[in-house]
């Protein structure tokens, strides 16, 4: 599963906040989606937590989100052991902060162990920029001649992809009414079932990630195939 967290600055806005003050409250979000998809069998879970259009934003409020991811991982490092969750990351992460990439690096170790989910944290992602990245490493190795242009095809290309270890999503959610991908796994949604929902991130909670597989669970996937050819 996937989900682009969406709508903390309206949840702010419309308390007289700043915005930042619902991306603070966005992380009790997260540790309850996270459980929840724990307690029902979920192998992979990706969140869009930062893209790489988003360092565009005001330096305060870059700033601030980057002192709240640090502070974010470091807190919820014991409880990510507690329940068996793995923690990785994709995206430039050369771009972020030193003590931002290091409490993150620090986390994906200490969680290492762990195989009851695995969550994935998109930062400084972007889509395009990640096919973009996977078309000049192989390249690279054309150039090289450790490839040769006919052994590139859909699995290879795929292989060379940030999410080259985990499987493409079943399900991607976006919270906040907002109808649209925002450059967020292109590549990996091409077959996977979108869900919209209008609650604001910071109100998200288990029952509305329930709402959303049920949803899910009444879809027929088809994968171009016609209905009477399913098993």
């Amino acid at each position: 599963m996937a989900l682009i967290m969406d709508g903390n600055g309206r949840w702010a806005k419309q308390r007289g906040k700043e915005r930042i003050f619902g991306h603070e409250n966005g992380v009790e979000a997260v540790r309850d989606t996270v459980k929840a998809a724990v307690e029902i069998g979920v192998s992979y879970l990706t969140f869009f937590a930062f893209s790489t259009e988003n360092w565009c934003r005001p330096d305060n409020e870059v700033n601030t989100l980057m002192q709240l991811l640090v502070d974010a991982i470091r807190n919820e490092t014991p409880e990510l052991n507690k329940n068996g969750v793995r923690l990785q990351a994709i995206g430039n992460l050369e771009s972020l902060p030193h003590s931002c990439k290091k409490e993150l690096m620090d986390a994906i170790s200490l969680t290492s162990q762990n195989n009851k989910l695995i969550v994935n944290v998109a930062l400084s992602y972007s889509a395009r920029w990640e096919i973009a990245n996977a078309a000049r490493k192989i390249a690279e190795k054309v150039k090289n001649q450790e490839i040769s242009p006919g052994d590139i095809d859909q699995d290879l290309f795929s292989n060379y992809l940030e999410t080259g270890n985990i499987p493409d999503p079943d399900l991607l959610i976006r919270t906040s009414g907002e109808l649209r991908i925002s450059n967020f796994l292109l590549w990996q949604i091409a077959y996977s079932e979108l869900y919209f929902t209008p609650v604001l991130w910071p109100d998200f909670r288990r029952k509305h990630f329930y709402q959303a597989i049920l949803d899910y669970q009444k879809r027929e996937r088809r994968f171009g195939k016609t209905t009477e050819q399913l098993p």
